[in-house]
C-alpha cells in the first residue's frame, strides 16, 4: 500500500517542481523580457517567479528525498538518483537563501551600467543561471528515470 502512495506522490511532486522550473525558466522569463519594454520590470517579475519556484522546489525536494530514503533505506547513499535530488535541493537552497538576497541587495544599491554593483550583479546572475540550468537538467533526468522506479506490481526494481 505504501508503494502506490510514494509512486503517485513522487510523480506529482516531480511534475510540480520540474515542470515549474522549465516553464518559468525557459518560457515565462524569455517572454517577459521579449514583451515588456521595461527590462527592470521584467527582471523583477522573473525574480518573483524564481523565488516562488525555489520555495516550491525546496518543499517538493525535501518530500521526495524523505520518500526516497524511506524506500531505499540503508541503500540510500548508493543511489545516484538520490544524489541528483540532493544536489538539486542544495543548488535551489543556495540560490534562494544566498544568491537571491545578494542580488536583491545589489539592486537596492542601484545598478548603473558599468558600476561595481552592476558587475557583481552580472557575476551572481551568471552563477545563478548555471545553477538553474544544472537543476533543471537534473530534474529532467529524474522525470525520465524517476526517483524511485517501481514495477506495476509495486515491487522494488533498480531503486536509487
Amino acid at each position: 500500500m505504501t508503494m502506490p502512495i510514494i509512486k503517485y506522490s513522487e510523480r506529482f511532486l516531480l511534475t510540480l517542481w520540474v515542470g515549474g522550473l522549465w516553464i518559468i525558466g525557459y518560457l515565462v522569463t524569455p517572454v517577459l523580457f521579449k514583451t515588456l519594454d521595461n527590462r527592470q520590470l521584467a527582471g523583477e517579475l522573473a525574480g518573483y517567479f524564481f523565488k516562488y519556484i525555489s520555495i516550491i522546489g525546496l518543499i517538493c525536494g525535501i518530500l521526495l528525498l524523505v520518500g526516497a530514503v524511506i524506500v531505499a533505506r540503508s541503500e540510500s547513499l548508493k543511489r545516484w538518483r538520490i544524489w541528483l535530488l540532493l544536489t538539486m535541493i542544495v543548488l535551489t537552497g543556495t540560490g534562494l537563501f544566498v544568491l537571491q538576497p545578494m542580488m536583491q541587495e545589489l539592486k537596492t544599491q542601484g545598478l548603473v551600467e558599468g558600476s561595481v554593483q552592476a558587475t557583481q550583479f552580472g557575476r551572481l546572475h551568471g552563477v545563478s543561471s548555471i545553477m538553474f540550468l544544472i537543476t533543471s537538467v537534473f530534474g529532467l533526468l529524474l522525470v525520465l528515470f524517476r526517483v524511485n522506479p517501481v514495477t506495476d506490481e509495486g515491487r522494488k526494481k533498480n531503486y536509487l
